[in-house]
């Protein structure tokens, strides 16, 4: 149950932010666009489209990665290799984030996405052995047509390992 309610608070929180920072770039691009401004001779135009790029890429980014963790709490199973991929790199984005925004932004921005990147790790950490599974992981032993295990033997002793 817990982790359920992990995934589904990171799914909101990724749509928030995701939001957020959208808006933030659309704000950046429109100042850029309209104060005509030049850094080192780039073109005005060719900065304000891009940083309208870059928020839409970011956007479209952590609402696949809120998909991710929506589906995974819905369905209260682990994410596929490629979606466990997705949330490791969301999570190392968060954590470079975090670096810069304590100089740009400040502390409580830092704090923000320190949140995020825990809440991240911590789904990831919560559905690290339920691969595969709904409800609990699965051991070697339970696998369907695997033998029975046996204790070990006393020391010194060989047993074959092939079966």
């Amino acid at each position: 149950m817990l982790r359920r309610i992990v995934a589904g608070l990171a799914a909101v929180v990724l749509v928030a932010e995701a939001a957020l920072l959208v808006l933030v770039h659309l704000v950046l691009g429109l100042t850029t666009a309209n104060q005509s401004m030049s850094i080192a001779g780039s073109d005005p135009e060719l900065m304000s489209t891009a940083t309208y790029a870059m928020g839409a890429g970011v956007g479209a980014f952590l609402l696949l990665c809120a998909v991710v963790l929506a589906v995974a709490a819905v369905r209260d199973r682990s994410p596929g290799r490629f979606g466990r991929v997705l949330l490791i790199v969301a999570a190392v984005l968060h954590a470079l984030l975090g670096t810069l925004a304590v100089g740009l932004a400040g502390w409580p921005v830092w704090g923000a996405l320190m949140l995020v990147l825990c809440l991240l790790v911590l789904c990831l950490l919560l559905y690290a052995g339920t691969a595969g599974t709904a409800g609990t992981a699965r051991t070697d032993g339970d696998a369907p047509g695997a033998r029975p295990r046996t204790p070990p033997g006393p020391v010194g002793e060989v047993r074959p390992t092939s079966p």
